[in-house]
């Protein structure tokens, strides 16, 4: 059954992070939308750019089936700032909905308030703010806590997105 999904990313997201799950997804028959800060287009970490198609702020999370957040560290540090993002982070992970985040992006989980008592990972550098926001930290290249999948870095992606695929069959 096709399901749509959100991406959330802006200026200097981790450009595998972003652009393999949105093929794998699209060639699973997905729909997919990219949601950002800005109607402009935005650049990954290694320069590729891509144009989002809507607004987090004129996202509704009913419409949406899951939610992915790529890493990269400037893309989760400026998304978590924002009320919007982690206000649409929350009612995902509320409704049950898959919250995907890799590497940096744990950052979203964290000030969405949605990690505390999960089995998580992350990229190694936030292990100890993942730790320090109650999550249960496993380092394994994907940790599956019900609807959140959680990896570490683009070498993990490969597993990352089996698992999204096979929670997006249910």
């Amino acid at each position: 059954m096709k399901k749509k999904i959100a991406i959330l990313a802006t200026d200097g997201y981790e450009d595998l992070e972003l652009h393999y799950p949105r093929i794998r997804l699209k060639e699973a028959g997905h729909e997919v939308e990219l949601l950002s800060l800005f109607k402009r287009e935005i650049k990954g970490k290694h320069g590729y750019p891509i144009r989002p198609d809507i607004l987090v702020r004129d996202a509704n999370p009913d419409n949406y089936d899951g939610v992915i957040i790529p890493g990269g560290t400037k893309n989760p540090d400026y998304l978590r700032r924002e009320k919007d993002v982690l206000d649409f982070v929350a009612k995902m992970n509320e409704d049950q909905k898959l919250v995907g985040a890799i590497c940096h992006a744990g950052w979203v989980l964290i000030s969405a308030k949605i990690i505390k008592d999960r089995k998580a990972t992350s990229y190694f550098a936030i292990k100890d703010d993942m730790v320090n926001a109650g999550a249960i930290f496993e380092d394994k290249p994907v940790i599956i806590d019900n609807n959140l999948i959680t990896s570490r870095t683009p070498d993990d992606l490969p597993e990352f997105m089996k698992a999204i695929l096979e929670f997006l069959k249910k």
